[in-house]
């Protein structure tokens, strides 16, 4: 089980504490730092000192690690055009010397588009698909070769189709909860499903419709990789744990109901159910930035029992 360090800065984060945090990842051996793709904070916080920009955020992490993958959970397909973005990803990738997962979202929270005059279209997943088919389409051209694109929504013509990312490959993440475009969708394109927030009879019963959708593609269904991204609050004993979902405004029973929290031996358990279930890779969702104990923590006492 791999396990992941998510974080969502737009609830109030500089780019000096994301790369603390980036740093701890990589130091107390995690897999990798992904963040959030979003421009308004969300909820009762102030969002201070505002927001920043995943990719720009992602381009100076990738010169300030060394091991550690990066990536975004997702990108909101609303706010670049496919073309700038594969060309933003492929250089920071080259930038990272080829450790970056792209995960590409159709985009969803309204009010930030609205908040900083961002079009947000009412076709939103049809206009996944064809970002889909075009990003991956301009990094697997050949190099002296052109793309093109003649779609509802987009339009390329005689593209160069550069710059390549370092990688073959860029991993591509999909996700969601949707029954029956979103697993069809990952079948196409993913090399990980990722479903946000889930239970584990939920996850169970996603994991079977995108392997089934897998099948149906002509693909192995263990092709992919499947993953989860849960909220996590781990503490020594229950002081411990109830001041860290006091310190992000949650209530303890309702974290250990929808997230991983409690004690070590608690959240390993979990995490055991949910890898019995074909889950193989999780994204740690830390709210409190400030509070590198935890996940020195979560490495020391949580990882480190992990087969």
């Amino acid at each position: 089980m791999d396990l992941r360090i998510f974080t969502e800065p737009q609830q109030g984060a500089t780019y000096d504490t994301l790369l603390t945090v980036a740093k701890a990842t990589e130091d107390l051996g995690f897999d990798a730092f992904f963040r959030s793709d979003h421009y308004l904070r969300m909820g009762d916080v102030d969002g201070l000192p505002g927001p920043t920009d995943a990719w720009i955020t992602l381009a100076g992490l990738a010169r300030e690690t060394k091991r550690i993958r990066l990536g975004t959970l997702m990108t909101a397909g609303t706010f670049r055009l496919p073309g700038v973005l594969a060309i933003q990803v492929a250089q920071v990738d080259q930038m990272s010397g080829g450790r970056v997962e792209l995960g590409l979202g159709a985009g969803w929270f309204e009010e930030e588009h609205t908040a900083y005059g961002i079009p947000f279209p009412k076709e939103k997943f049809a206009r996944l698909e064809e970002q889909l088919a075009i990003v991956t389409g301009l990094w697997a051209t050949e190099v002296g070769k052109t793309f093109e694109f003649h779609g509802t929504y987009y339009d390329l013509t005689d593209s160069p189709a550069l710059p390549k990312p370092a990688q073959a490959r860029i991993p591509v993440l999909i996700g969601g909860h949707g029954a029956t475009r979103t697993p069809r969708l990952a079948a196409q394109y993913a090399d990980e499903f990722n479903i946000p927030f889930a239970s584990i009879e939920d996850s169970e019963r996603q994991f079977g419709r995108v392997r089934a959708a897998a099948e149906a593609e002509g693909r192995r269904a263990d092709d992919l990789t499947y993953s989860n991204a849960l909220v996590v609050c781990v503490g020594r004993d229950d002081q411990e744990v109830a001041r860290r979902a006091a310190a992000i405004g949650r209530e303890v029973d309702e974290l250990k109901a929808n997230g991983l929290a409690g004690s070590p031996a608690e959240v390993v358990d979990k995490i055991g159910r949910y890898a019995a279930i074909g889950s193989q890779r999780l994204y740690l969702q830390i709210l409190d930035l400030s509070d590198l104990d935890h996940l020195e923590l979560i490495s020391s006492q949580v990882q480190s029992q992990l087969p």
